[in-house]
């Protein structure tokens, strides 16, 4: 794997123009290269000639095997060291230390996560029901009443031409908004009249 060096035109239109770096070319050195691995001195090509110039670049010559896999690595952070997180017992944010110029942590200090309840599980004689209806336990009757209502449009055999197939749809959607409305219908708190 060998690293392209890059080629930029000269950034000045106003600057005198530079001769090319290839010996006994005329043209002006309007592409830059890097001269060496440092990336600190460079070299103005002609177009011809960078391309020359890329064409035998490479970054890792004369590196030994350990060396270019250093400087892969490197390359993957981007050149920073990095280590991983939370190795000494996590990384804890500190607001009255952290630089906060709009004053976002100022009124509320971080909060430890919250646990989310536990969530109840369906009874096994209604798995079925829910999962052909999409629906989430527990329930209540307005979320199943909405919910039936919908797939009956959708699947109704007036709506798909006669379709068997919605037709069978249909009947299953029955089957399982009545097995779940009598579950929940006793839950049901009673009206007021």
């Amino acid at each position: 794997m060998a690293r392209r060096a890059s080629f930029q035109p000269q950034t000045d239109p106003k600057a005198p123009p530079r001769p090319c770096a290839a010996p006994d070319c005329p043209a002006a050195g309007e592409y830059r290269a890097p001269k060496d691995r440092a990336l600190r001195e460079y070299l103005w090509f002609c177009l011809d000639h960078v391309r020359q110039y890329n064409a035998g670049w490479d970054f890792y010559r004369g590196m030994a095997p350990s060396d270019i896999e250093s400087a892969i690595r490197l390359d993957t952070v981007g050149g920073r060291p990095t280590w991983p997180l939370g190795r000494l017992g996590g990384v804890r944010l500190d607001p009255e230390r952290m630089a906060d110029p709009l004053g976002i942590l100022r009124d509320a200090a971080p909060r430890e996560k919250r646990r989310a309840p536990p969530r109840a599980e369906a009874p096994p004689e209604l798995r079925a029901a829910l999962g052909l209806l999409e629906l989430d336990w527990p329930l209540d009757p307005a979320t199943l009443k909405s919910r039936y209502k919908e797939l009956a449009k959708r699947y109704h055999p007036d709506a798909n031409g006669g379709d068997r197939s919605a037709e069978e749809r249909l009947k299953d959607i029955n089957r399982a908004y009545s097995l779940l409305r009598q579950k929940i219908g006793r839950a049901e708190p009673a009206h007021a009249g």
